[in-house]
């Protein structure tokens, strides 16, 4: 088997892979992708795009079952749930095969198997346990990603145990469910289920849901949840699950007081754990610290000519962030001198409903930090568009250093809001001011005005509330 020479290799085809690639083959980098199993990656295959799919859907069916509201005589609606479920495949397809066309038309060459280190500025390609091909590179990008972390005897079983991927493609719909976790993964599915009319439970260790949010937002998204009748339960703890033969019984203790809960189906949603197993590290310079591989501001691992970007280098797991992670190794390697990432203009949001997004640091980091600060808040309610679209539920909250103006922090949630967040991202990573900010004008009507009311209300100058 001849060998095969690139400028560079990326090991893994998701949003950081496939971004990394096209990146240097526009620099002019005879490039090489290895992926085992979806162009794309979990995200366009299993997790952003396809749930996002899923929660449109909820939303539709949301608002079938209140027509009233809008003038509209009342409906029976019903759903197909496999026509649902169809759906949301085929987005994740259609996507799938578009990236393939991209790197089509950029020239990158894929190939299709698992790929391992093997000797300096080598890849060794197999699949299904037989030699595919030995690529060299004198730079390799390992973009690998995560997988969802399993928790001991509640290992996801595929039938009433869910991971995101079984909870992704319900055979039937569950009458209730209970899902373990509160992060974006976790709030999303029981968002989705509980808009389309299953009884759902979520469980979160820690004090309160959605933990890496502004508490204000946290609680705020509780209250929402709970009056479209999830029941949550934070500070809470799954001791135990015994299965049935179709259904689900899980022990949950909370305030020293034990529960039990017999729910159709688990999901669940616990965290990820990176994929570094079988990648060829052993022996290398290669740092692994809790499952993720350590690298530099520029994506550098400690082994010379290798890299590494996304879910695999550790938190915030997120999409974004691995491609622009891509965009900088990349850059990093042709000589650009690309900005290294500053986590805390990277956005995060939650597709609930209502919606959650946030950039930089909470109110408490901000106090944490030592810093001295002015904190704005805006209410939906004081904004025209969203009371014509009838979506009055939501806040606007921004947070500023006192002393220099610098915005820290913009944490929001409410319809659109994660269509809003890249606003207040734009004004961080322009290291904008209070100014800039209250002397940009927004349109009306339109909801992104409750962000300029919450620059406003952190000076004294609110006008509509």
């Amino acid at each position: 088997m001849a060998e095969q020479s690139f400028d560079l290799i990326v090991l893994g085809g998701g949003p950081g892979g496939y971004v990394a690639a096209i990146r240097a083959a526009q620099l002019g980098m005879k490039t090489a992708v290895v992926e085992r199993e979806h162009l794309g990656g979990i995200c366009l295959n299993w997790g952003c795009i396809p749930t996002k799919a899923l929660l449109r859907t909820s939303e539709i069916n949301h608002l079938l079952h209140e027509l009233p509201a809008f003038g509209f005589a009342p409906v029976e609606a019903k759903f197909e749930l496999d026509k649902v479920v169809k759906r949301s495949r085929a987005v994740a397809k259609q996507l799938s095969s578009g990236v393939a066309h991209l790197l089509r038309k950029n020239k990158v060459t894929v190939f299709d198997g698992s790929g391992k280190l093997a000797g300096k500025q080598t890849l060794a390609v197999e699949k299904d346990g037989k030699p595919v091909a030995t690529l060299k590179a004198p730079h390799i990008i390992l973009a690998t990603g995560a997988r969802a972390r399993q928790l001991p005897g509640i290992e996801s079983d595929g039938k009433l145990i869910w991971s995101y991927k079984e909870a992704m493609v319900p055979p039937s719909m569950p009458k209730s469910l209970l899902v373990i976790g509160s992060g974006a993964i976790g709030i999303e599915f029981a968002s989705f289920y509980r808009n389309m009319g299953a009884e759902v439970t979520v469980v979160e260790v820690l004090p309160r849901i959605l933990p890496v949010e502004d508490e204000e937002i946290s609680a705020l998204a509780q209250k929402a949840f709970e009056k479209q009748g999830m029941k949550i339960m934070a500070g809470a703890a799954v001791k135990g699950v015994k299965k049935g033969s179709n259904n689900v019984t899980v022990t949950v203790e909370a305030g020293g007081k034990t529960q039990d809960f017999t729910v159709d189906r688990v999901i669940s949603a616990v965290g990820i754990v990176g994929n570094v197993e079988g990648l060829g590290l052993e022996g290398t310079g290669v740092k692994v610290e809790r499952t993720h591989v350590v690298i530099d501001g520029m994506c550098r691992t400690g082994e010379p000519g290798v890299y590494a970007i996304g879910d695999l280098t550790g938190a915030p797991w997120l999409a974004h962030k691995a491609s622009h992670e891509g965009i900088i190794c990349v850059e990093a390697i042709a000589g650009l001198h690309p900005h290294p990432m500053d986590v805390r203009n990277i956005p995060g949001c939650t597709y609930c409903r209502p919606q959650i997004a946030s950039v930089g640091l909470t109110e408490a980091k901000a106090k944490e930090a030592g810093r001295e600060i002015r904190v704005g808040r805006f209410p939906f309610i004081g904004n025209g568009k969203a009371i014509a679209m009838g979506e009055p539920d939501g806040l606007v909250k921004t947070v500023f250093d006192a002393k220099t103006g610098e915005l820290l922090g913009a944490h929001m949630i409410g319809a659109e809001v994660t269509e809003m967040i890249q606003g207040y991202v734009i004004a961080k990573t322009g290291e904008l001011t209070e100014a800039e900010l209250m002397e940009t004008i927004f349109p009306h009507p339109t909801v992104s005005e409750t962000m300029h009311e919450a620059v406003l209300d952190a000076y004294k100058r609110v006008i509509h509330f």
